[in-house]
């Protein structure tokens, strides 16, 4: 992982009361995950934090200056906006971190749910 260990252990305090979280690899950087497989944000190499969103979240993201993970392909850039930046203020404040990760469970839960029902289908599928 290319995530600064130190900055990962911030991570870890800032998202605290959130309960245990895992840290996995993500493209070069790493994601958070919590309640086993939700996964609420990745950082990128470059150390930005983007939270796990989706339209019923995006405008409150937008509004706080967020901008969407976006990288380069071959065909030109691909934006996801089912990643949004947490805005820089939230970095040294656990109580406007908090806030954020809270707001992208919601998001988080429903795409691990998609996830678990898409394995399910996928291994029916092989099987049948």
């Amino acid at each position: 992982m290319a995530v600064d260990p130190d900055f990962l252990e911030h991570l870890r305090d800032l998202f605290a009361d959130l309960g245990p979280l895992r840290v996995g690899r993500m493209f070069s950087g790493a994601a958070l995950y919590v309640e086993e497989d939700v996964m609420i944000a990745m950082i990128s190499a470059s150390g930005t934090i983007y939270m796990k969103s989706d339209e019923t979240t995006d405008a409150a993201f937008r509004a706080a200056g967020s901008e969407p993970f976006t990288y380069s392909r071959k065909t030109g850039p691909r934006v996801v906006p089912s990643l949004m930046s947490l805005p820089e203020s939230a970095l040294d404040d656990p109580e406007e971190a908090l806030h954020w990760a809270q707001l992208s469970l919601g998001p988080a839960r429903a795409a691990a749910l998609a996830k678990r029902a898409a394995k399910v289908r996928r291994a029916a599928r092989r099987k049948g």
